[in-house]
């Protein structure tokens, strides 16, 4: 049985397709709870989420949350990869996870889906994906990357079985990604892709990419970075560039 689902969240829809032997309804209302959970976590609109609190210096990383502190952790471990084109702190007003947060939940949300007894997940937080177990068996998940600058043009297919793709770039709320090294707005790439097993270090990666651009390819000749791959649209130029496996 495939259902389709729509939570709305984050200020954008978190969209679910997931094929099961079993009904899903308890789960998919257990991935909408946890979404709200991640939002009351995460957000930095809420003046009550739990970032927001940091933000303000009114607590302490120590005193938060196993979430909150492996999200600032896995943050911490891609800011010093990327040598600081991806940095949270950089942020005006503090601490702002929100370029790692979303693809961190989305692999949570299909693990819940999975533990339930899904067996083919895709769920897609505004671009950035949780992937498992193929759209069927035999027929891994076809993941279409649209020009930012038509968005009813698919530029390049990635074919994934499991694991998750992440882009970031002009497409959801325009030029939005700051370069924490200048201040300004960042000019390295205007669409970033990355493929990998972990949806949140591709969903950071594909944010300083739009930073660094070509500069960033280097951190995919990275042991930590050995699984994961990029296709990247220059700011410039009409022209794409790729490395890593699965793009070789």
């Amino acid at each position: 049985m495939r259902t389709q689902h729509e939570i709305e969240v984050w200020g954008t829809v978190l969209f679910i397709d997931v094929t099961s032997a079993v009904d899903m309804g308890a789960a998919l209302t257990k991935v909408s709870d946890y979404v709200n959970h991640v939002d009351e976590l995460f957000s930095t609109y809420k003046e009550s989420s739990v970032v927001s609190q940091l933000r303000r210096g009114e607590i302490e990383i120590d005193q938060c949350s196993p979430e909150v502190i492996e999200v600032w952790n896995l943050c911490t471990f891609v800011k010093d990869l990327t040598q600081g084109a991806f940095d949270p702190w950089a942020i005006a007003g503090g601490f702002d996870p929100s370029g790692l947060v979303k693809g961190w939940a989305a692999d949570r949300c299909a693990e819940i889906l999975q533990h339930a007894g899904a067996k083919h997940i895709q769920v897609n937080a505004a671009g950035d994906l949780a992937l498992r177990g193929g759209f069927t068996n035999e027929q891994p998940w076809s993941i279409g990357v649209v020009n930012p600058d038509n968005r009813l043009e698919i530029l390049q297919t990635f074919n994934i079985q499991d694991g998750a793709i992440a882009t970031s770039g002009t497409y959801e709320r325009g030029s939005h990604i700051s370069d924490p090294h200048t201040g300004m707005i960042a000019i390295g790439a205007k669409s970033a892709t990355v493929i990998g097993p972990d949806g949140a270090i591709a969903d950071a990666l594909a944010t300083a990419l739009i930073v660094d651009g070509r500069d960033g390819a280097v951190w995919f000749t990275t042991p930590e970075l050995a699984e994961y791959s990029a296709w990247v649209i220059d700011r410039h130029k009409d022209l794409a560039w790729s490395i890593g496996p699965a793009t070789a």
